[in-house]
């Protein structure tokens, strides 16, 4: 059975023990810490929904979604189970209760529950990600020199933004106090651009996009370093597919080492 949950403390010990194994740990934080101050905080967030799956009084999953109503939009933060039918009961639930709706899940490559579920309701996945973290100083003293984002320049971002996500152009320049936008201008043109977050001690680029006619010319280095040089002090994290060999090799020569035992998969998937 699965019910909305208003309260986690009780349930803390029962996510700290799924979170324990390789296979289901969340991938997407950096620590235990942040990861269950996260899950502690979550219920009282009106943009955060918190369900758990019950065998008669007992917990066997606890699952955790960002929710925009106005957009008819959910995305799995969290996910701690290890049952195959809490899986399936998470999904028919969603599925009553949000018809319509367009769902990403962002989960562990070796929660195998849940990806079977997401198959069988034949859901686009994304490739997995490797995740990596700034590990040094960065410094960029070539040119071509990118620049933070400024109003004048709105119609050349939006213009070549991509628009197969959630988070487009116009969604991440009317959330200023989460996102940080980067630019490659080249003779007054909008060539590439960097959405970042802000608002965490550990923020990640979002996109990274340079337009073909204008790479490797140094401008995705231009505006990582930018990136890197305007979040200071705080730290910095990034996923990027595994298997994208030159993009791995540019963020390492940016002060990037991968983490081990933290890639991630996306499922995107209408309830």
């Amino acid at each position: 059975m699965i019910k909305r949950l208003g309260n986690v403390q009780e349930h803390l010990d029962f996510a700290k023990e799924i979170n324990s194994d390789p296979c289901y740990h969340i991938p997407i934080y950096s620590s235990d810490e942040e990861l269950f101050t996260r899950l502690q905080d979550a219920p009282s967030q009106s943009n955060k929904l918190v369900l758990g799956y019950f065998q008669q009084d007992t917990i066997l999953g606890l699952f955790v979604f960002f929710v925009e109503g106005s957009e008819q939009y959910l995305e799995m933060l969290m996910s701690f189970s290890r049952l195959p039918e809490a899986y399936e009961e998470l999904l028919a639930f969603l599925k009553a209760r949000y018809p319509g709706w367009q769902c990403d899940f962002v989960y562990n490559p070796g929660n195998l529950f849940l990806h079977s579920q997401l198959e069988r309701l034949a859901a686009a996945f994304d490739p997995e990600q490797q995740k990596m973290a700034l590990a040094g100083e960065t410094a960029w003293e070539g040119e071509p020199q990118a620049e933070l984002y400024s109003p004048r320049h709105r119609e050349g971002y939006t213009a070549i933004h991509a628009t197969d996500m959630y988070w487009t152009a116009e969604k991440i320049l009317d959330a200023p106090e989460r996102f940080r936008v980067i630019l490659a201008v080249e003779e007054g043109e909008v060539v590439g651009y960097i959405d970042i977050t802000t608002n965490y001690e550990e923020n990640e680029p979002f996109h990274v996009f340079v337009k073909e006619s204008h790479r490797r010319k140094g401008w995705a280095k231009a505006m990582l370093a930018k990136a890197i040089e305007l979040n200071r002090p705080k730290a910095m994290v990034l996923t990027v597919n595994v298997d994208n060999i030159p993009a791995i090799a540019l963020y390492a020569s940016m002060g990037f080492v991968k983490v081990n035992g933290q890639n991630s998969i996306t499922a995107h998937v209408s309830l």
